[in-house]
């Protein structure tokens, strides 16, 4: 690159999240450290309660499916995040996901239904790229749009293109689709026999260490699999990549940026359409394999939680997969009827919540402290007094995880510096 010789020195480079300064990283053997302290605490509450569905295979496989969908939607929060614009509007694209991709999917084949569930949600994010990059419409009433125009589009559509001719006749209805389809899942040969042997014995860590890797290698959804290469692939692409650089310089600080040469508005757009094309792709994943069928409301205000996800994770891919990995669990767990596992973990979240207390209490911060000891003593108190857990609750267990992992974690998080911050072409020139 050449450059202009001129009176005033040349403007800094963008500054990029991701070091120093950021989030503290955790290597690979911290990682697993924590991984495996979270099996051991499952362990002890599954050895205590007897609630063997807390580290079954099917709990495992059920959160899989759950967090997929949820990490998609986080992934392409992540994508338009780390571009500077805010993206409300990932519910509504998965909304539009799951309606192309049940409507394309059940005429055809389910794989040509999921790529019609990605365009469904490009276009979606093509929509939010035009209001919030274009025309500087408020990054928060943009996608609040979205959702209210993806729901009312797919509730007049799926009346007319669900409720008549060869739809109505296949299963069709004014709410639901006909059903899709399935997509081949994959197993790995005898280790996932042997897997499920040595969780019947019911070992202690050992039994739960079977039943957790056992829901991961048996009947596997190849979109699943697919799922797992688009975070690897966003890694690559955006942290070891110039092109990856270049996007989230125009989160960081698009007027740098800019001066720098960077195609700020082009970046910005590609980035949003991918956010939206990942989005729909969990919408497709939610009508083509969890379900074989649209309905009505499936989403749930899984694009919300993927949000928070993306958020825990502190604008990363790996920190965002644990997230997912998290609320797809608990989602499971609700999804599975799973009133006595939801009542042995009450268990662990008073174990949980009386070392924050001494934590917080050991760093002189009294008033978090004295609120975390008397939450974790009344939880046990619950605990203790009850046998099982309401339906009520159980239901809400999803959103219930996502509010405390929130407001544990905001204290540490690092958003891009110009994220949600209307931005006019030349400012940087």
């Amino acid at each position: 690159m050449s450059a202009t010789a001129t009176s005033t020195p040349p403007p800094a480079a963008p500054k990029v999240s991701g070091g120093k300064g950021g989030r503290t990283r955790f290597s690979l053997p911290v990682i697993l450290l924590i991984v495996a302290g979270a099996l051991l605490a499952l362990s002890a509450v599954r050895a205590i309660t007897g609630a063997q569905d807390v580290t079954s295979a099917g709990q495992i496989s059920a959160a899989l499916a759950m967090a997929v969908p949820i990490g998609l939607a986080g992934l392409g929060g992540l994508w338009s995040e780390r571009a500077g614009v805010v993206n409300i509007g990932l519910e509504g694209m998965m909304i539009l996901g799951t309606f192309f991709g049940a409507w394309a999917g059940w005429q055809t084949n389910p794989w040509i239904g999921v790529l019609a569930g990605v365009v469904g949600g490009m276009l979606g994010g093509l929509l939010h790229a035009v209001a919030t990059v274009t025309f500087g419409v408020d990054h928060i009433i943009s996608g609040i749009a979205i959702n209210i125009l993806a729901l009312g589009f797919t509730t007049y559509f799926a009346k007319l293109w669900f409720n008549t001719g060869e739809a109505a006749a296949k299963g069709g209805s004014p709410k639901q689709s006909p059903p899709a389809e399935d997509i081949t899942t994959v197993s790995l040969p005898g280790v996932s026999d042997w897997l499920h042997s040595v969780e019947k014995h019911h070992w202690f860590f050992v039994s739960d260490a079977a039943g957790v890797v056992g829901g991961l290698v048996t009947n596997v959804s190849v979109l699943t699999l697919v799922a797992l290469a688009l975070f690897v692939a966003t890694f690559f692409i955006l942290w070891k990549t110039a092109f990856g650089l270049r996007l989230r310089s125009a989160g960081e600080n698009p007027v740098a940026a800019e001066s720098l040469g960077v195609d700020v508005y082009r970046y910005k757009y590609i980035a949003v359409i991918a956010s939206g094309g990942l989005a729909g792709l969990g919408g497709a994943f939610l009508s083509l394999v969890t379900s074989h069928i649209y309905n009505e409301g499936q989403t749930g205000g899984r694009g919300y939680i993927g949000l928070a996800a993306m958020i825990f994770g502190n604008w990363r891919p790996g920190g965002l997969a644990m997230g997912a990995g998290l609320f797809g669990f608990a989602d499971a767990l609700q999804l599975r009827n799973g009133g006595d596992s939801v009542h042995a973990l009450l268990l662990l979240l008073v174990v949980v919540l009386a070392v924050l207390a001494a934590w917080k209490l050991y760093r002189k911060k009294f008033v978090p402290g004295a609120i975390s000891g008397v939450i974790a003593a009344v939880v046990l108190v619950w605990y203790l007094a009850t046998d099982t857990v309401p339906t009520e609750f159980v239901s809400a267990t999803p959103y219930i995880v996502t509010l405390l992992v929130l407001s544990l974690s905001a204290q540490r998080l690092r958003m891009p510096k110009a994220d949600g911050m209307r931005y006019r072409k030349g400012e940087g020139k």
